[in-house]
């Protein structure tokens, strides 16, 4: 899925409907925004903890502090919504 946006004067930008309607988007929903390898990645944050169990697998190093947990998702979600590519294997309109 692919969608265009333009940046406001004031630096805001409005998510297309169907981008929204895709990810369960709602008045009132709070987006992370990051940077990976120079795009950006917005990532809902309206998931509850528990749609998150097991994501990461068990750590490789043990018990991980909560900083490096956040870190880990985060890198985790930016980079699966980078390398996303569409189904039939074309190009989006990103």
């Amino acid at each position: 899925m692919g969608a265009y946006a333009s940046l406001t004067s004031k630096g805001q930008l409005t998510i297309p409907k169907d981008v929204r309607d895709a990810l369960s988007l709602k008045t009132g929903d709070m987006i992370a925004w990051t940077v990976v390898d120079g795009n950006l990645v917005g990532t809902p944050r309206n998931l509850d903890f528990a749609d998150l169990a097991g994501f990461l697998g068990n750590p490789p190093d043990g018990p991980a502090s909560l900083e490096e947990i956040d870190a880990a998702v985060q890198d985790a979600v930016g980079r699966h919504v980078v390398e996303d590519k569409p189904e039939n294997g074309q190009e989006g309109d990103a």
